[in-house]
């Protein structure tokens, strides 16, 4: 072999040396993203597999709080279609017998039976638990509770009553926590249960004029965590519901004394109706998901939000960690033009101001 063709030989030799070193990386990129797709597949697979059993709402009783108007209603009406006994349970006993009307046209057998119960669930935990027992005397043990009573108000920090506050954690907070301890012992005895609490999307970020409305709906959240882990071994899960602003007449009323700044936030994400909000949220409770939300911008904030909440299957995890930086750059935006809507507003007051003082 001469000397040119053994150097070109070595120089081959090491091109090709070489390029394998230059593809290594890669091949290990690919075979990493072939393990990742692997784990990921097998996580879909198994996810079904330790999941919470679906609620059977057929022949269940379904207790719902705050039942007589808005979002409760259409909930009973959704269980009731779905072949519940509901019992349905708020203030006002002339809208309970409207609302019992209404319920019972979307029966779907002829055993089927709507109680309602007129009490304050926000002031006597004696009075709420009796009701709790009456009604399990004539309906049997509860299935699920779903929790819908509360308010709202809105308004500037320092021009809301101060007992306004105080109110709103009353309903909004306690009107909860008093029913659901009436019926988690029975729960518990039982194994299984269902427990819905229908917060807000303001009981996920802090908006302007809902100081006291936020607040009471945040702690919900803080309540719903603690109690899932107390009632996950006995088979019992809970669901926080987070709805827009929805068509009712809670809203009707709210929109009387909103602000222009709350009003112009709300305005973007729109008005969603108290049917559809129904159907999203039953389903997930029966399901025994934690986080229910509507609607995209419903979806993106329970993403980013979801913090140490816990999960009921692992593709929910997945799709938390996959979709947090994305979430996080579009809120960084929706956040600037909120910012940017308080500021042109008030703007525009003190322009008024001294337009007045001029004249």
């Amino acid at each position: 072999m001469s000397s040119e063709e053994g150097l070109s030989s070595t120089i081959t030799d090491w091109l090709f040396f070489n390029s394998w070193w230059l593809l290594l990386p890669f091949i290990m990129l690919l075979v990493v993203a072939a393990f990742i797709v692997a784990f990921i597949l097998l996580l879909y697979m198994i996810s079904p597999l330790i999941s919470p059993k679906p609620l059977k709402l057929n022949g269940a009783h379904v207790v719902v709080t705050g039942g007589s108007s808005g979002i409760g209603k259409s909930i009973a009406m959704e269980c009731y279609r779905q072949g519940a006994f509901i019992t349905l349970v708020a203030r006002d006993e002339s809208k309970l017998v409207q609302a019992k009307k209404e319920v019972e046209k979307c029966a779907i057998n002829d055993k089927q039976v709507v109680l309602c119960i007129s009490v304050d669930v926000s002031k006597d935990y004696g009075q709420v638990e009796s009701v709790m027992k009456q009604c399990q005397e004539k309906l049997g043990p509860v299935d699920m509770l779903v929790n819908c009573a509360g308010m709202s108000i809105s308004g500037k920090f320092e021009e809301v009553e101060v007992e306004r506050f105080k109110s709103l954690m009353e309903v909004n907070y306690l009107g909860s926590v008093y029913p659901t301890r009436a019926v988690i012992t029975t729960m518990k005895e039982r194994r299984m249960g269902r427990i819905m609490f229908v917060s807000s999307q303001a009981g996920q970020i802090g908006l302007f004029g809902y100081t006291a409305y936020s607040p009471s709906k945040f702690a919900l959240r803080g309540l719903a965590e603690s109690l899932q882990m107390e009632m996950k071994p006995y088979n019992i899960y809970v669901t926080v519901a987070y709805p827009p602003d929805t068509d009712t007449p809670g809203l009707a009323e709210e929109n009387r004394t909103k602000p222009l700044e709350t009003r112009l936030i709300s305005e973007t994400s729109g008005v969603t109706q108290p049917e559809q909000v129904a159907k999203i949220v039953v389903k997930d409770a029966v399901q025994g998901n934690f986080n229910s939300s509507v609607g995209p911008d419903g979806y993106m904030l329970s993403a980013l939000t979801c913090g140490m909440s816990p999960v009921t299957s692992i593709t929910e995890g997945l799709q938390q960690i996959v979709t947090m930086g994305l979430f996080r750059t579009i809120a960084l935006f929706y956040l600037g033009s909120f910012d940017s809507i308080v500021r042109r507003c008030m703007i525009q007051r003190e322009q008024a101001k001294a337009a007045d003082k001029r004249e």
